[in-house]
């Protein structure tokens, strides 16, 4: 039975191909499309590779049982929409589609919420400039900063730095409301069902649901978000608004009252996909205590501290960042492949994310698939932290509070360095190569059955 992970580079994002199946019934998920500049180098050519060595008319649309955007978030859903656009211009055109997709599943975060997403994206467009062509909004890092700088004043004696990837996580969900509309109509023009192994509803985690299964072959448990989560999220969204009415604030107070862990951690979908015993757990940008919670929901890990999961394969939450994870995370799920996706941009993944792995897997035998080499993730996080540690110093004098990262050090802070301070697990070191495919079998081969995919 096939059961293989095919990684695709996207940038600061996610791009997955998860291939099941036989030769002679194969099944195809298609896992998030990364942002702008990724579908069309990076994922359409490896679909059309795809359908030719399946031997399918290029008048015929490769099958793709499940199309799954687990996060409401640019670097998650762009990609999609750069499709479904193209899809739409084919449909239109009388031109053969490229993809016949049989299942979307995306929770959208106005269904999150419970509706009424209209004060949260006024908001949001109020501060932040909106790209007319396609409802996209555009995230200045005046703009951010300025919403940092009031959370952080309405959060004092918190982690600066923490806090600010919370500001920025949550920012970049809010402004992907939009992108989220724009599929869901896509997805009605292109007739996908939405949702449809759910009855069309939210996609959650709740307990003791069976898994679900797809192609006759592949079973998918749902590990988040958890529906208790997400029905706390509405009292938080209704007390937000009645708030709102209540208090005169500009856009960016408003919006620094919204943000929330809960806001980017419940946008995304966490499922384990099971063939023949072997497992991948994937978990967009998940928080990993809650990727925890849900396995314990859903009857995957005792509750107990000191128990643990094994997985063939762990797609490590947010791309990495280490205020997602912490050693517990690594010490309870123990894989044999851990994927890390991002290029380094907005720092991830990050070198303490990293060191928890390796303090928490002394064994080594396992392997790390990195997007892209380590020079090039150095060169963007040291970009990143010079423009954080410049935001921290202008925070600090303008008030006087708050606290400084050091100068970066590509010893003390790179992950090049890391690695080769660690020789025996650079050996377990996987990159992927931006020229051939980087295929993660854990059943038969895919090249088997397709040798033409091998290149």
């Amino acid at each position: 039975m096939i059961f293989s992970l095919d990684v695709r580079r996207a940038r600061k994002g996610d791009c997955l191909l998860l291939h099941f199946g036989t030769k002679q019934e194969p099944g195809l998920i298609m896992i998030d499309g990364g942002p702008r500049s990724v579908y069309s180098p990076h994922l359409k050519p490896r679909l059309m590779k795809i359908r030719n060595a399946r031997k399918i008319k290029k008048s015929d649309p490769l099958p793709i049982d499940v199309l799954m955007v687990s996060h409401v978030d640019d670097d998650h859903i762009q990609g999609i929409l750069d499709f479904t656009k193209e899809e739409i211009a084919n449909v239109e055109a009388h031109k053969p589609r490229l993809l016949n997709v049989f299942s979307l599943w995306h929770n959208s975060f106005d269904d999150i919420i419970g509706g009424q997403p209209a004060e949260l994206t006024a908001k949001v467009n109020a501060t932040f400039k909106t790209e007319a062509s396609t409802g996209a909004v555009e995230l200045s890092d005046e703009k951010v900063g300025s919403v940092e700088d009031i959370f952080i004043g309405q959060n004092p004696g918190g982690n600066d730095a923490a806090d600010a990837e919370v500001v920025g996580s949550s920012l970049k969900v809010l402004a992907s409301i939009a992108q989220g509309f724009r599929l869901r109509k896509d997805a009605d023009r292109l007739g996908y069902g939405r949702n449809t192994e759910f009855g069309g509803k939210l996609i959650a985690a709740p307990q003791g649901k069976a898994p679900t299964r797809i192609a006759n072959s592949l079973d998918v448990t749902v590990i988040g978000p958890m529906l208790e989560e997400i029905q706390a999220l509405h009292k938080d969204h209704q007390k937000w608004l009645e708030n709102l009415k209540k208090q005169g604030k500009t856009p960016e107070e408003a919006l620094a009252a919204y943000v929330d862990k809960s806001v980017p951690n419940l946008s995304s979908i966490v499922v384990l996909v099971e063939v023949d015993k072997k497992r991948m757990l994937l978990t967009g940008d998940a928080r990993g205590d809650k990727v925890l919670k849900g396995l314990q929901l859903a009857g995957k890990l005792d509750k107990d501290n000191g128990t643990k999961i094994e997985v063939d394969l762990l797609k490590v939450p947010h791309h990495g960042s280490s205020n997602n994870l912490d050693k517990d995370f690594f010490e309870r799920i123990i894989a044999k492949h851990y994927v890390f996706s991002g290029d380094g941009e907005h720092g991830n993944p990050e070198r303490e994310s990293l060191e928890m792995l390796l303090k928490a897997r002394k064994d080594g035998n396992f392997q790390i698939h990195l997007t892209y080499p380590l020079k090039e993730i150095d060169r963007l996080r040291e970009e990143d932290w010079n423009k954080e540690r410049n935001k921290q110093i202008a925070r600090t004098k303008k008030s006087g509070k708050g606290t400084v990262r050091e100068k970066w050090s590509a010893q003390d802070h790179g992950l090049l360095a890391l690695f080769d301070a660690n020789p025996q697990f650079k050996k377990k070191l996987r990159i992927v190569d931006e020229k051939k495919p980087h295929i993660i079998d854990l059943g038969d081969p895919l090249a088997a059955s397709w040798p033409a995919l091998a290149n």
